[in-house]
């Protein structure tokens, strides 16, 4: 299975050029258990049958949802930039790939991004995925590990550069597996932080990214509409 990743969502243009991507083939060789998900319950404890994208759209946040000040963003066609990861092995032995508005390549997805008026137009994203658990989990930990695996590299695209520092974060216990990371995005003078934080919840994935404070704002609700029975 070859899976992509964004690694954050609502940057500043400068660093919109340079989201870096990973590529992972799943070649049947079981993986090291990430280090992020350690002390949650394993893979098989997933519990349905994976859901098809048009039940994952109904389960997505909206606006009534987060309240006034937020507005859905039209998503940006995919660019296909080249793109060269610079000071990390372990993406470039991963496959550094152009991602632009990519997101993990299981095969039920659904995508929403709002922008905040209210703070300086920040941004968050919802990503809902639904697979087996043991393929969302593979999926996901080995992306999440191999990001945060190198504290700083470089990424260019085309001619333009961006600076990236990561950070493993704790992600709050929910679900049955769960990842964060902080991601700082450095390019023509200006810094953009951007926090993502991934829950597995059976055989859906949520994956909220964006402005640190609206991440943890949106979170538990985010994960309790993609639960919800419909």
């Amino acid at each position: 299975m070859r899976v992509r990743i964004v690694a954050a969502l609502g940057v500043t243009a400068a660093a919109l050029l340079a989201l870096p991507a990973c590529s992972a083939n799943n070649t049947g060789t079981k993986p090291a258990t990430p280090s992020s998900a350690r002390g949650s319950k394993p893979a098989h404890a997933g519990h349905g049958a994976p859901l098809p994208s048009t039940a994952l759209k109904t389960r997505l946040l909206d606006e009534h949802d987060l309240g006034s000040g937020y507005a859905r963003k039209p998503e940006r066609p995919t660019q296909h930039d080249d793109v060269s990861v610079l000071g990390c092995p372990a993406l470039n032995d991963m496959g550094g790939d152009a991602a632009m508005g990519g997101s993990l390549d299981f095969p039920h997805k659904a995508k929403a991004t709002f922008t905040y008026t209210a703070s300086s137009s920040s941004e968050v994203s919802e990503e809902l995925y639904s697979d087996t658990a043991g393929k969302l989990s593979t999926g996901t930990g080995r992306i999440f590990d191999a990001m945060t695996g190198c504290p700083q590299y470089q990424v260019l695209v085309g001619s333009a550069k961006v600076d990236v520092t990561t950070q493993r974060m704790t992600a709050p216990r929910l679900g049955d597996e769960r990842w964060s990371q902080l991601l700082t995005f450095s390019a023509d003078g200006r810094d953009t932080v951007v926090k993502q934080t991934a829950i597995r919840n059976g055989s859906m994935l949520v994956i909220v990214s964006g402005s640190p404070a609206l991440v943890d704002q949106h979170l538990d609700e985010a994960l309790a509409k993609a639960a919800a029975t419909r």
